[in-house]
């Protein structure tokens, strides 16, 4: 217990300095303990280094500032998040989007990509259980589905993420990438795709016809075996896919994220 409670001081502390530059020490002196020992206990709760942490975080809320405001300017968002320049700041973007600032405001995409990690899944005894699931912050979606009760939802996994994780981490991240970019092209006006966690997303529609879920559904299992790129490699990537509509007259934060997942496992085992 005593190391989640370092864990969760340090991501505290990570969202409140997103606009700075990233420093493990200072951090490690906020958690009141070793920066080795912060490492260590950070790499494996969550299979990421602090500095991957940070970086993924600021690129996915910079990339939301970027839609923001057509007006923004590259430099603008670099210097909000703690970089000196563009030429550190894109780089920082393509290592985490594949793609570069400019090339993603054509994207359109509204999702963010890493959220903030807020809590572990704990057993029966509360003894640690976060290499089974992480839990990640959901707010904005719950608030959405307390506006939209009576909407579906369209949930998707990625089948075998494992397995392009083997090849490398890297490729692990594009398909989650690729997976985000076809729930993204598939929505409507006012759909909205949110990563609730490893390789699972689900879209927040804005509407109660069964039929219109199931045409977005139909749209994402369309581009099944359809490949992406990586080092010359070309993978196909498949999708599972469901469509859930849930009763949302007394659902509170956490019965939402957990039966979320539990909608999305049952879609795995039909």
């Amino acid at each position: 217990m005593q190391q989640l409670q370092i864990l969760m001081r340090a991501l505290e502390y990570i969202e409140q300095n997103l606009g700075n530059p990233a420093k493990t020490e200072e951090i490690a002196d906020y958690c009141y303990c070793s920066k080795s020992s912060l490492e260590k206990i950070f790499r494996c709760l969550n299979n990421i280094s602090i500095h991957d942490y940070i970086v993924r975080r600021k690129m996915s809320l910079a990339g939301r500032r970027l839609l923001e405001n057509a007006d923004v300017t590259v430099l603008d968002v670099a210097l909000e998040f703690g970089f000196s320049g563009n030429e550190a700041f894109t780089r920082a973007f393509k290592q985490v989007w594949n793609m570069t600032p400019s090339e993603f405001r054509k994207k359109k995409c509204t999702a963010i990509l890493f959220p903030q990690y807020i809590g572990y899944t704990t057993d029966a005894k509360g003894e640690d259980d976060s290499m089974k699931r992480k839990n990640v912050d959901i707010s904005e979606l719950y608030d959405l589905f307390v506006e939209r009760r009576k909407c579906y939802f369209i949930c998707t996994d990625i089948k075998g993420l494992l397995g392009f994780n083997d090849i490398a981490r890297k490729a692990g991240d594009l398909a989650i990438i690729e997976a985000l970019l076809r729930m993204e092209k598939a929505a409507g006006e006012e759909d909205y795709v949110f990563r609730i966690g490893a390789d699972e997303f689900v879209m927040m529609t804005n509407s109660q016809d069964l039929d219109y879920a199931n045409e977005i559904k139909e749209k994402i299992l369309a581009c099944n075996g359809n490949a992406f790129v990586y080092e010359n490699q070309e993978l196909p990537l498949e999708l599972y896919v469901s469509v859930v509509k849930l009763d949302g007259n007394e659902m509170r934060y956490k019965e939402l994220f957990d039966t979320l997942h539990t909608r999305i496992l049952e879609s795995k085992n039909i």
